[in-house]
């Protein structure tokens, strides 16, 4: 029985080359592709029909806005059996085109999402900006039960968050998506002290994208880093071991 595993980097542009690296050295098929940052992209553009094509079971791992479509296409696609996001949104959030106007992140099936826009009069408190207020005003302002991520529909995700995430509260939504799961199979890991970017063993730090605060520190981040990599790796387990017990 074979794995396959989508890995979806954040907002910085770029792949978590490091991430696929190390799940390839576990033995899995990890396809680690650049996507277009922007609004509606549709999430059947990233590559699960590749990976489904030469695997039997399949997991999406995604950071920050990454982990916002890996849960989407845990909660869309049933061929996606477990879902592992790092600083996760439990909601649809949206994209500011140069004009101003706001669009959904992402599409289904030709289809805009729902999402909560923006609060259109949040400014910065700080240099560099930390956005985890944006992102509570925004909800605080918006009736966004339809721009909730329906993660009830997983079949089996892991979350793992900073509790000094500076760019959006991930252990809040994190919360969130554990609470609404119910008795679903959910695993939690959060580190108190790490931010937005928790880092694994083997991983170095990733340092691209927009000039923001992210929180924590490289020692709180790899600590989180250390706590996720055994329950990254028992999910993957768990998956492949499903796969084996269906053929008998």
């Amino acid at each position: 029985m074979s794995t396959g595993v989508l890995i979806l980097h954040g907002s910085s542009g770029t792949p978590d080359a490091d991430r696929a690296r190390i799940l390839r050295d576990e033995g899995y098929d990890v396809l680690a592709p650049a996507w277009p940052v922007r609004a509606e992209v549709p999430l059947e553009s990233f590559p699960l029909d590749e990976l489904a094509g030469r695997n039997d079971r399949l997991v999406v791992m995604g950071s920050s806005w990454g982990a916002e479509a890996a849960l989407l296409l845990g909660a869309l696609d049933e061929r996606v059996h477990a879902v592992v996001a790092f600083a996760p949104s439990a909601y649809v959030w949206g994209r500011v085109d140069e004009d101003g106007s706001q669009r959904s992140a992402w599409t289904w099936r030709g289809e805009p999402l729902p999402f909560v826009p923006f609060a259109t009069d949040w400014q910065p408190d700080a240099d560099p900006p930390s956005y985890t207020s944006l992102y509570r005003q925004s909800l605080s302002k918006a009736d966004h039960e339809a721009a909730r991520i329906p993660v009830e529909r997983i079949r089996d995700v892991l979350l793992i968050a900073g509790g000094d995430d500076k760019v959006w509260p991930s252990v809040d939504f994190a919360a969130e998506i554990v609470r609404r799961r119910g008795a679903l199979p959910t695993r939690l890991v959060v580190g108190e002290a790490a931010g937005h970017r928790p880092v694994l063993p083997g991983e170095t730090p990733k340092t691209a994208g927009q000039t923001m605060a992210r929180g924590g520190t490289e020692a709180a981040d790899r600590e989180l880093g250390d706590r996720a990599w055994p329950e990254i790796l028992t999910l993957l387990h768990d998956v492949r071991r499903a796969a084996s017990l269906d053929e008998l």
